[in-house]
């Protein structure tokens, strides 16, 4: 009961768009533009252009919580590396927090990386299980970043690959999925179906030269049958993080078209 719940709040019309805002950690200050530094400064313009959720680390949820708290859903991610790792070490996530510790922040779910493919893909399988369990016992939803990566996958975007780690996502007991969009509404469905009736979203990614190059991705998910998407740099590198951020919302939950809801970039 107190999953379902839980995720009926984040996904209100069986549809989300959550903004991913684990980068400084994860990529570091390359990230931000000088003015974009305090966290702060993006989080306000992105909770005050109605976004469903954010997904944040344990340390930067407590550090911002006057901003967001009963304002949106709040996912604590439990996982993370830096990129100052040596290179034989990037795909691999650390544990960097509990369940417990993100049910007192008032969390509605938590999430977790795994890198399938990866040389380190066992002990990440090991600590999801861990987590799992731990959600299981207080009916908290599990996102699962399900990211194929490693020496032995040359094209991370191939649908054959994102399928793949979508369904392993599923079969480990994943309650939502973000992975990589595959180019095209039609695998992306390929994708969708292979997650078994787990919600799927979208990861944003690298910033594309244009907005409305990204709402066209995010409208082909949802003509997929995708849930939304789970967006960061997209949106706190956009000229208009808010209406960057209301323009996404309009695709995802009006189902607008690109065309319509890039002008809200204009206001």
């Amino acid at each position: 009961m107190g999953l379902a719940t839980r995720l009926n709040r984040i996904l209100k019309d069986d549809r989300v768009v959550v903004f991913a805002f684990d980068h400084g950690l994860e990529h570091g200050p390359t990230d931000f533009q000088e003015d974009r530094y305090l966290a702060k400064t993006i989080l306000e313009k992105v909770v005050s252009a109605g976004v469903d959720a954010i997904m944040l680390l344990p340390g930067m949820a407590r550090l911002t919580h006057d901003i967001w708290a009963n304002k949106v859903s709040l996912i604590v991610k439990l996982t993370g590396k830096t990129s100052l790792r040596p290179q034989q070490s990037q795909y691999l996530q650390t544990r960097l927090g509990s369940v417990e510790e993100a049910i007192s922040m008032a969390a509605e779910a938590v999430a977790a990386t795994v890198y399938w493919g990866s040389d380190y893909e066992n002990l990440m399988l090991q600590e999801w299980y861990f987590i799992r369990e731990e959600a299981d016992t207080y009916g908290m939803p599990l996102l699962q970043l399900a990211y194929p990566r490693g020496s032995a996958i040359k094209n991370r975007y191939d649908p054959e690959v994102v399928m793949y780690g979508a369904r392993a996502a599923a079969e480990v007991g994943a309650d939502m999925i973000k992975t990589y969009y595959t180019g095209s509404k039609d695998t992306f469905a390929k994708v969708v179906q292979m997650a078994q009736g787990i919600p799927v979203v979208m990861s944003g990614g690298a910033v594309r030269e244009k907005p409305i190059d990204f709402l066209e991705d995010v409208y082909n998910v949802i003509s997929a049958g995708g849930s939304g998407v789970a967006v960061g740099r997209n949106v706190f590198r956009s000229s208009n993080i808010s209406g960057m951020m209301r323009a996404i919302m309009k695709v995802v939950h009006e189902n607008a078209m690109p065309e319509e809801a890039v002008k809200e970039l204009e206001k």
